[in-house]
């Protein structure tokens, strides 16, 4: 169970783990050792409230495909385990990131003096390009 906060908790069945041989360099064991791990999520068949499967859709992440699964790719360790840890790590920051309700905003105007400053700012800076002209003698 992948708990995400008091009141989400995930499955271990609606996450899937693939164990797969980790890229780079790493000695002997590279070609051996399938070390690396592939989680996949599937969003729409998952458990989640829908308005967090909503805002999963719709975030703009390169690890969700478009038939709506998460894909995260852990091989920064050497063991499976701790891989298997990185990755359900990487899928809550990645839930709970949508679960946060942003603030709304609201539009304000620049004031009076603050206007002012930029005007007499921007005048006194094409002052100085004007002075910067060839010298006529």
């Amino acid at each position: 169970m992948l708990e995400i906060t008091a009141h989400i908790a995930i499955p271990d069945n609606e996450i899937e783990f693939s164990a797969i041989r980790a890229q780079g360099s790493g000695g002997q064991n590279v070609n051996k050792v399938s070390s690396a791990i592939h989680l996949r999520f599937d969003i729409k068949a998952s458990s989640l409230p829908e308005l967090y499967k909503h805002r999963l859709l719709h975030l703009r992440d390169h690890r969700l495909t478009k038939e709506g699964v998460i894909v995260i790719k852990a091989q920064q360790y050497r063991t499976q385990e701790q891989n298997r840890e990185d990755a359900l790590e990487r899928l809550r920051a990645i839930i709970k990131s949508v679960t946060a309700i942003q603030k709304a905003r609201r539009a304000t105007k620049p004031t009076r003096g603050s206007q002012q400053r930029r005007m007499d700012s921007k005048a006194l800076r094409g002052k100085t390009k004007a002075l910067r002209g060839r010298v006529d003698e």
